[in-house]
């Protein structure tokens, strides 16, 4: 793919460095693909470690992006599991060499760096060589406040603390962020991994010196917290959101089969419209065999049709679960959300999976489990009402505790009830969050169609 003359200082070649992390590589790929469409001179190198290369190198994409790799920086995913700090170090201390290696060897030249807020040192490395670098931030922007304004937490006497005895209490001086228990902080604010947030606190002090910003999100879903960092940095934010592979609905499925059984979007046309609960708890942090356990228990009593993506204990749970749903590995998550089927979706409140929803127009049951998604939960539950927290927590059990079989099959036997008025009320909401994020990319008149096309406009200056 590489060019001469006029034509190689035509094309905009950007190079895409996410962290190594499905919930960290979607998004930005899933930006990569809206940027080439939109221009056909824009070539976007994405560069992942070899493991990462090894999952998703086979996958679809256009011609435009192509794929290169780094070294990996720890031998496997296990490893970096079992050790998240040491993982995070490993970021910080082995990535940059090969990655500045590899600059050095593509074709044409570089003009954008479009870089994971979490690798700090990729601001540093573009300002050296004259290479723009766009700061891509891949949670919420609520969540990006919380560490812009961290040091409020130390002055309000909230970091670090003992959830234990301050958990319930309310935070209401972050900017832009609406009142929160401080149990639905993420971790790091009880004082846990402190090299972690040493480099993630680090990374925002470079922020400025990056030449814009960009968020996976819609400004309509969060304005208040887009406005206050609009109005704190100097450098360009575009909001380019939902940042999902929305432009994959409509594709047809293949019909094979899923492992013996209907595949499970034949499976989803022969149920009644929102009779379904889908289920997935995310791919990285393990809900305890216990709780797992429960879940299929609470299912099975409640009589309720359900999807339940499992990785890795299909069979195991397929046999306590009874025969009102499937247990399957793996599915095309915003298909099964899009589908009319759905009526609710299980969910540990990642912000890819967020997003999913919501265009979906599915509401929620929030079982949040670690990092940003207990912020993304009370989001979910307490700013849109769209959804219901499945762990009732109260000073004396914060973060402690099974949900019991019987406790879930009330929840989900309510929550699926389209007729209470609960219901309405909470469907009739989440269609309207629906509406704003199919509006936000509307050609011409969207507000991140807009900020996409603003974006592009400011990485391909000639």
């Amino acid at each position: 793919m590489e060019s001469a003359g006029a034509e190689s200082t035509r094309i905009c070649h950007v190079v895409a460095m996410p962290y190594p992390g499905r919930g960290h590589i979607n998004p930005m790929m899933n930006l990569c693909k809206l940027l080439v469409s939109k221009n056909k001179d824009i070539l976007v190198t994405f560069v992942v470690t070899e493991e990462w290369l090894s999952f998703i190198g086979s996958e679809a994409k256009p011609d435009n992006i192509r794929f290169s790799s780094i070294p990996n920086v720890v031998p496997s995913e296990r490893v970096r599991a079992a050790d998240m700090t040491a993982f995070f170090d490993a970021l910080m201390s082995q990535m940059e060499a090969p990655f500045e290696r590899l600059l050095d060897r593509l074709e044409p030249s570089p003009r954008v760096i479009l870089a994971d807020t979490f690798l700090l040192w990729v601001v540093g490395l573009g300002n050296r060589r004259n290479i723009k670098v766009s700061s891509f931030w891949p949670m919420s922007a609520s969540m990006f406040s919380i560490f812009q304004h961290f040091h409020l937490l130390a002055h309000n006497g909230h970091f670090p603390v003992n959830l234990s005895e301050k958990g319930m209490e309310h935070v209401d001086y972050i900017p832009g962020v609406s009142s929160t228990r401080l149990v639905d902080f993420p971790p790091l604010v009880a004082g846990a991994d402190p090299r972690i947030l040493h480099h993630t606190l680090e990374a925002f002090t470079l922020l400025p010196k990056a030449q814009c910003i960009t968020f996976p999100s819609i400004y309509e879903l969060e304005p208040h917290s887009i406005d206050v960092l609009r109005a704190e940095f100097s450098i360009p934010i575009y909001t380019v959101g939902p940042a999902i592979p929305y432009f994959h609905v409509r594709d047809k499925l293949s019909p094979s089969k899923n492992h013996g059984q209907l595949n499970y979007l034949e499976w989803l046309d022969c149920q009644p419209p929102n009779s379904v609960l889908y289920i997935s708890l995310g791919s990285y942090i393990p809900v305890c065999s216990a709780q797992m356990d429960e879940i299929a228990a609470g299912l099975k009593m409640s009589g309720v049709s359900f999807l339940w993506v499992a990785r890795g204990e299909t069979e195991m749970l397929k046999e306590k679960c009874g025969d009102k749903g499937l247990v399957v590995p793996w599915c095309e998550q915003l298909r099964v959300l899009c589908h009319g089927s759905v009526g609710g979706f299980w969910s540990h409140c990642g912000w890819n999976s967020i997003r999913e929803g919501v265009f979906g127009g599915v509401p929620f049951l929030a079982l949040p489990l670690a990092i940003d998604q207990g912020i993304n939960a009370k989001i979910v539950v307490e700013d849109w009402k769209v959804g219901w927290r499945v762990k009732k927590q109260d000073i004396d059990n914060v973060g402690e505790g099974l949900v019991k079989g019987d406790e879930i099959a009330d929840l989900v036997k309510r929550f699926m009830d389209l007729g209470s008025e609960e219901g309405k009320e909470m469907r009739r909401r989440i269609g309207e969050l629906q509406k704003i994020s199919h509006d936000a990319i509307a050609e011409g008149t969207g507000s991140s169609e807009a900020n996409i096309n603003a974006f592009i406009r400011d990485i391909c200056q000639y």
